[in-house]
């Protein structure tokens, strides 16, 4: 069907004019499906958001655009975004890159957007324009014949997309690689090129770059009109556009776009990234920088231009003459309630930090956001309060003049509410930042600066897992690293740290001891010489420390760690795949698996990894040292992965174009899911109500149809779990299930973040009742921290409830020679919410230590310790907490004898 519709598509849009209209929703369905609720788990930003775009007529109505993740409303009430583009699926994934989006001014209900994601191979796509008439509710969309870059260098330009305010069945769309200037007369609903536009751009980045990406020619870049040369209902006359062309930035139409020149006198050697008009006091205002951008820039100016005198005037803050300008400009605004009032912004300055101007007399004099007492020390007319998404600090602790949070970077939007002096929102490279009380820097007190963010998820999810115990999740991210998510519904106070690592690609822990995990990932060795490309965690991923990394890795790669923690195999770019029993202090390569290969460790037997290349099947019986390729037939193209069943040994299921395919038998052979037609990736979770295996989730092809798919029987029957307005675009490169809850999904997504789905309750749920003893232990690893466990664990005791309305239990979930390590759970069991506890550990030696409520319970000198549990937030009555812990001892073994808590 799709072969047959783009085929059609192709016959009709060799015409100038498209009159394909295709409804975003559609009707197909799998055999069974079964209604799911859809979560983000809760990063808040993490993403690059090129355009943030205000209604001009009502207040509130704004919305942003993003680069890989789709565009957002606001919802003032909420304080939050919300996402507007999940119908976007596997077949048209690139259109959740949004190179421009505009609201209409005169029906404000209208929305349109330019969406796309590469112009090169990397998306099999063209672009298209989509349009809704319920603010992003419900969209409708014309294809292009060309192809869109929402994610393509110069993306931070614009708007390239616009609305005429007076005629609202207008709209120009600037396109990029030699495609010209595009117009629609009915509402987006069809498009035809303005032949007469004379330019259609002629820079790229670097046009010699063989990888077809820096190559691109940027194109055209934005549209404004001048809405006092038009009537309502008629068509406006005076239209600027800006060119990414060094030699011609500014062209006009006085004709309502019949005819167009090059702008008289406009300053040539940068691109024009914003051109914003003052129709109050008629000028023109440009920003300019050397490069596209978003990533580079050295050199530009600010212009303002008289569009009644034809005058041009250099504003620029800091003179491109000045030692001190090492930036272009981007990011340039208005305050529409006092036109003399601008912001402008540089296009790039990583170090020491992003520059903001203000000017209150259109340009004639400017106050810089922060500036220098005596270098290195600085002076900020603002505070950053980063308390509602505290990772943005990175984990820094920089050397002055840099600070931590920056104030940005890639700011390339930066916008003042028309409605509200006070309000300045702007986007950076991870997040979007705001402030409401603009106005106090005129006055020379500090206005505050905090995310505003929430509800707008934007990480690209390279690996996920969900171990038995300890937090339910932990990820691995492109560019911000990855979290330990003790709570899904609330933003993690750090990244990965310990080596910090830019995008950790591979991520694993070992089933049998949860509390060791290993990730890999990507840094640039030449800035961070010290830093290698691995972490491992003892204490289920909440802290790390470096590993040592072979000779000859270039980046991370993918990783596997057997299921007793004892081995680590670790398959890097750059080199050979390699292994580890001394969790990576240490490294021997391992023979007879390619180099590059994916790997997997069997999830019951120690001495079991797995691995794929190139279409065969390899099986490693000695801890990754050796391997041997399988005879047997697994998938050879498309996005393939291969898992191991946790309680299943050998059994390892791979996905791939050629299906799904699953193996009893250490890979010896394979055995192809007949239900399945394509498959992209799989996962294991906790076990359906009666049944013995796993509960596995599938993102791939299931009677026809593809989405998100979950069997209870290991793949003779699916239902699917998602629909269609929950497809999350480019999905499943990381997925799994949760092994604590029956029906839980996570699910990894290329600029969505990562979503959690629960089964959709059908009857009122519940009260649960929080036992009074301590469950049995689980057993024991047979490894340990550093040489093993030689003891099996101890049972935790029966935890009474204390008088004062707490109960506390706690399971040792593994024990060597001078330690252990656990869990707690405190249960509230009075009758009000509180934020207080202590609890007291008491051992067989007679010691006894109190823990207060989120500190750890350390005591220096002593024959015990215990260390690492700490809980955070308030427990309403009933309400459990559970926290992870690690103990040791001098002396012979001990275990905590008794355990009590106590409300604070």
């Amino acid at each position: 069907m799709r072969r047959k519709l783009a085929g059609a598509l192709a016959a009709l849009l060799t015409a100038g004019t498209m009159t394909v209209v295709m409804p975003v929703t559609g009707t197909a369905n799998a055999a069974v499906t079964e209604p799911y609720t859809w979560k983000n788990v809760r990063i808040d930003g993490g993403g690059f958001v090129p355009g943030i775009v205000f209604n001009r007529t009502e207040r509130n109505l704004i919305y942003a655009r993003t680069d890989i993740g789709g565009a957002y409303r606001w919802n003032e009430a909420g304080r939050r975004w919300v996402p507007l583009l999940d119908w976007v699926g596997q077949h048209n994934w690139g259109w959740n890159g949004v190179l421009s989006i505009a609201t209409d001014a005169v029906d404000p209900n209208r929305v349109y957007a330019a969406v796309g994601m590469y112009t090169n191979s990397w998306d099999p796509n063209n672009g298209a324009i989509i349009r809704s008439a319920d603010r992003g509710a419900t969209w409708q969309v014309t294809p292009l014949p060309f192809k869109v870059g929402g994610n393509m260098p110069g993306r931070g330009q614009g708007e390239r997309l616009a609305i005429d305010p007076n005629d609202n069945r207008v709209l120009y769309f600037g396109a990029e690689d030699g495609n010209g200037l595009w117009r629609s007369t009915d509402r987006g609903v069809t498009w035809a090129e303005v032949t007469s536009f004379p330019n259609a751009g002629n820079y790229a980045q670097d046009p010699a770059d063989p990888n077809g990406y820096l190559n691109h020619n940027q194109g055209v870049t934005w549209v404004t009109f001048d809405e006092g040369t038009g009537t309502r209902g008629n068509r406006t006359q005076v239209i600027y556009v800006g060119v990414a062309d060094k030699d011609n930035p500014v062209y006009r139409s006085t004709d309502g776009g019949t005819s167009w020149e090059r702008l008289p006198g406009a300053p040539t050697g940068y691109l024009a990234h914003k051109g914003v008009l003052d129709t109050v006091n008629d000028q023109l205002y440009l920003a300019t920088s050397d490069t596209g951008g978003p990533y580079d820039g050295g050199h530009g100016q600010v212009w303002k231009y008289g569009t009644a005198t034809g005058t041009w005037t250099d504003i620029s803050p800091v003179p491109v003459t000045s030692a001190d300008q090492y930036f272009g400009y981007s990011g340039l605004t208005v305050d529409r309630q006092d036109p003399d009032t601008l912001i402008v912004g540089s296009q790039i300055s990583w170090w020491p930090d992003a520059i903001f101007w203000r000017s209150t007399d259109a340009g004639a004099t400017w106050s810089r956001i922060w500036d220098y007492a005596g270098y290195p020390n600085r002076v900020n007319k603002y505070t950053m309060d980063i308390s509602s998404v505290p990772w943005l600090d990175f984990g820094e602790n920089p050397t002055a003049p840099a600070q931590t949070p920056k104030l940005g970077w890639m700011n390339e939007s930066i916008e003042i509410d028309p409605f509200d002096s006070d309000r300045m929102l702007y986007g950076t490279g991870a997040t979007v930042y705001g402030t409401t009380q603009l106005t106090n820097w005129d006055t020379g007190t500090p206005f505050t600066i905090t995310p505003f963010v929430e509800g707008l998820e934007e990480t690209a999810v390279l690996d996920l897992v969900s171990p038995p115990t300890g937090a339910p999740l932990v990820s691995a991210l492109g560019d911000i690293g990855g979290f330990h998510h003790a709570n899904l519904d609330a933003v993690p106070a750090a990244m990965h740290l310990s080596p910090t690592l830019g995008s950790n690609t591979g991520l694993d822990f070992a089933e049998l001891n949860p509390s060791v995990m290993v990730r890999v990932g990507n840094v640039n060795r030449t800035d961070y010489p010290n830093v290698n490309r691995i972490g491992i965690s003892t204490d289920g991923g909440r802290t790390w420390y470096q590993g040592q990394e072979p000779a000859g890795v270039t980046n991370g790669g993918k990783v596997a760690i057997s299921a007793d923690a004892g081995s680590v195999v670790w398959a890097p770019d750059g080199t050979a795949v390699h292994h580890s029993t001394t969790r990576g202090s240490s490294w021997s390569p391992s023979a007879g698996i390619p180099a590059g290969a994916k790997v997997e460790a069997d999830r019951v037997d120690p001495g079991t990894f797995y691995g794929w290349s190139a279409g065969r099947f390899y099986v490693s019986t000695d801890g990754g040292a050796t391997f041997t390729a399988s005879s047997a037939t697994v998938p050879a193209t498309g996005r393939v992965n291969l898992k191991a069943v946790a309680g299943a040994e050998g059994h390892v299921w791979i996905t791939g174009d050629e299906r799904l395919f699953r193996s009893t038998d250490a890979g010896a052979t394979f055995t192809r899911v007949a239900t399945v037609t394509s498959a992209v990736n799989v996962g294991f979770g906790k076990a359906a109500p009666g049944a013995s295996y796993q509960a596995v989730y599938l993102v791939g092809t299931v009677d026809g149809v593809t989405g998100v798919f979950r069997s209870d029987n290991a793949g003779g029957a699916w239902v699917r779990i998602n629909d269609d307005a929950h497809q999350y675009g480019n999905m499943g490169d990381a997925l799994t299930g949760d092994p604590r809850v029956f029906g839980r999904v996570y699910l990894g997504t290329n600029g969505r973040g990562i979503l959690y789905a629960d089964r959709a309750p059908t009857t009122t749920p519940t009260a649960t009742v929080t036992p009074t003893s301590s469950p049995t232990a689980s057993a024991s690893p047979t490894t340990g921290p550093t040489a093993g466990p030689t003891g099996s664990p101890t049972t935790g005791p029966t935890g009474s409830p204390a008088p004062a309305g707490c109960s506390a239990v706690y399971t040792v979930t593994g024990q060597w020679t001078g330690g252990f390590q656990g869990e707690v759970t405190v249960t509230n069991t009075g009758g009000t919410a509180t934020t207080g506890w202590s609890v007291n550990w008491t051992f067989a030696n007679g010691q006894t230590i109190s823990q207060a409520w989120g500190g750890t319970a350390t005591q220096s000198g002593a024959a015990v310790s215990v260390r690492n549990a700490t809980w955070n937030g308030a427990l309403a009555p009933g309400a459990s907490a559970t926290a992870g812990f690690l103990g040791s001892w001098t002396g012979t073994n001990a275990v905590p004898a008794a355990l009590t808590c106590a409300r604070a």
